[in-house]
């Protein structure tokens, strides 16, 4: 447990001293924080990073350029052991926030208030964090500047709240025992669904998903998708969509995943393996196999799961289709950039 909490500490101070500088002097950061085998997996068009000069060009210094004043508010802050990797993590969810002053990867700014959905996870060893998963919502920062670059969502898009419960921020040490709790009832439901998808059946009956769901649950999708509430409204609007617009269906595994007290995440790289066969974001089909890059983060209740954040990476995915929505964006909208 001590280590836990020594992790925790650590990525909290490098969150704050992160903050600090507001874009100057992050090499002394992240010589202060960061292992010297550093590396870092983001979000399209970061993508895969291997050392802290290029996160620090591509990722950090560009974010602070372009939001001034930028927080991060958090939501859910956790920490574990990844039953699928061995490695010790800490997870912190919510949104950063700031002006929007300056062009952020094509896309114009509004001048106005902005905020960033983020999911980070941080591989901690030997004191110094070694490996960076970093997701933020791209689309849903060009829907606040009114750039729909997808056609309308089957869901709604806004700034998420965090859990209803607002103890999603967990700086002590957890219970083993709630946390096997939330662990064993996350990988019952992926159990149940991949049950399904090699059944072959595109439908789920929603007593599936009730073994492991509350009926009024809430699923946080990303921009171009959406948030859904209720397992009626999940499975018309998020599941039946996904289920029967995409085929050829493979699961790769995750690179991290734990528990913590009632929470619990994960975030592969990539998670899934599909096609689209037309519907899915209301698009036509490829038939191009695509990678998707997921987090998952859950809030257990009793002996249901009760809310879920998602962050899909589908710039990206759309990305190995042929459709750039950055660069297509850009050369539109911000010509100029």
């Amino acid at each position: 447990m001590a280590e836990i909490i020594n992790n925790k500490q650590l990525v909290r101070q490098f969150h704050a001293a992160l903050e600090k500088t507001q874009g100057n002097d992050l090499n002394a950061v992240f010589k202060e924080y960061l292992a010297d085998n550093y590396s870092f997996k983001g979000v399209h068009p970061f993508n895969e990073l291997n050392n802290a000069n290029d996160v620090i060009e591509h990722v950090w210094q560009p974010l602070f350029h372009s939001f001034k004043a930028l927080q991060r508010r958090e939501d859910i802050f956790i920490a574990g052991q990844s039953e699928a990797d061995g490695g010790e993590w800490v997870m912190s969810m919510g949104h950063f926030m700031g002006l929007f002053d300056r062009d952020w990867l094509g896309i114009a700014p509004s001048h106005k208030l902005a905020t960033i959905r983020y999911a980070e996870f941080n591989c901690v060893k030997d004191g110094k964090i070694i490996q960076t998963g970093f997701f933020v919502d791209v689309i849903g920062v060009m829907l606040q500047v009114g750039l729909n670059p997808l056609p309308l969502s089957t869901g709604q898009y806004f700034t998420y709240p965090g859990p209803r419960t607002h103890d999603g921020v967990r700086l002590g040490e957890g219970s083993d025992e709630q946390s096997m709790r939330t662990m064993n009832l996350v990988n019952q439901m992926i159990d149940n669904l991949t049950a399904l998808n090699q059944s072959g059946i595109n439908t789920c009956p929603p007593e599936v998903l009730a073994k492991t769901w509350d009926e009024n649950m809430v699923w946080y999708g990303p921009a171009g998708i959406g948030a859904t509430y209720t397992i009626e409204r999940y499975q018309q609007q998020h599941m039946y969509p996904f289920r029967e617009g995409l085929t050829g269906k493979v699961f790769n595994g995750h690179i991290c995943r734990f528990a913590e007290d009632e929470y619990a995440c994960f975030f592969g790289w990539p998670n899934l393996t599909n096609t689209a066969i037309g519907g899915f974001l209301g698009l036509p089909g490829a038939n191009t196999p695509a990678d998707m890059r997921v987090v998952d983060v859950y809030h257990r209740e009793g002996d249901k799961l009760v809310e879920n954040w998602v962050i899909i990476d589908l710039p990206y995915w759309l990305k190995q289709q042929g459709l750039d929505i950055l660069k297509r964006t850009q050369s539109i909208a911000n010509p100029g950039a």
